[in-house]
């Protein structure tokens, strides 16, 4: 589902990224950790199209990254990825139902189509008394399953998350983890995840540890 390969990337005279190799499959969860600066937030920013390397290759869905132009990109972040951030950027304008539906609207979708399908993720995320309810109604976990039914929308073949539940109490991190492990299972999702967690590092089918810009670690929790 995913090949990185000798990634580097420098900020300056800073090199932040050193040759990283990675491969992900389908229906795959990978967590990443390491210390704040060893570069897990910019690998993933890189391997999820929002940021470039200075040189080597993604892959996604056999899908060289580097090959598409600006506009095909875009369209290829809207249609095959999802993304989940510790803060949910929904916008505070828009109701619940609203927020899911904007990369829908962004990849053509119709507005019924578009409406249905998002009360359907609402429904089964435990969300649907909800919908019309703006972020500002709603509490830290249920914004972030907001953010996770505005993830999968557009059927996504990979989702990547940074921090997910960086900003949530011990119950509703629980939750959201237990969550994503019922939506590989449902739907064949591949997640990867940047977490400071250990128990959500620890449940993953492996945890790859980076330090100083380099994965040392690739290991499965559970073996």
């Amino acid at each position: 589902m995913l090949k990185a390969k000798n990634i580097h990337r420098k900020y300056g005279h800073l090199e932040v990224l050193k040759g990283v190799d990675l491969l992900v499959k389908k229906g795959e969860i990978v967590s990443i950790v390491g210390a704040s600066g060893a570069g897990k937030s910019t690998l993933l920013q890189i391997i999820g199209t929002l940021d470039h390397a200075d040189s080597g290759e993604v892959y996604i869905a056999n899908q060289e990254i580097g090959q598409l132009n600006k506009d095909g990109l875009a369209r290829f972040r809207n249609q095959k990825i999802g993304f989940i951030f510790q803060f949910h950027n929904l916008l505070p304008e828009f109701s619940a139902i609203e927020n899911v539906c904007l990369p829908a609207f962004l990849a053509g979708t119709d507005k019924e189509t578009a409406e249905l399908e998002a009360q359907h993720l609402l429904d089964r995320l435990g969300l649907g008394h909800r919908m019309n309810h703006k972020p500002g109604e709603l509490s830290g976990g249920e914004q972030q399953r907001v953010a996770v039914a505005r993830a999968l929308i557009n059927k996504p073949d990979i989702i990547f998350a940074d921090e997910p539940s960086g900003n949530l109490d011990s119950i509703g991190a629980q939750n959201l983890h237990a969550l994503f492990f019922e939506l590989r299972d449902e739907l064949d999702l591949t997640f990867v995840i940047v977490t400071h967690n250990p128990e959500l590092a620890d449940m993953t089918d492996r945890k790859l540890t980076m330090v100083d810009g380099q994965i040392i670690e690739n290991h499965s929790p559970n073996e």
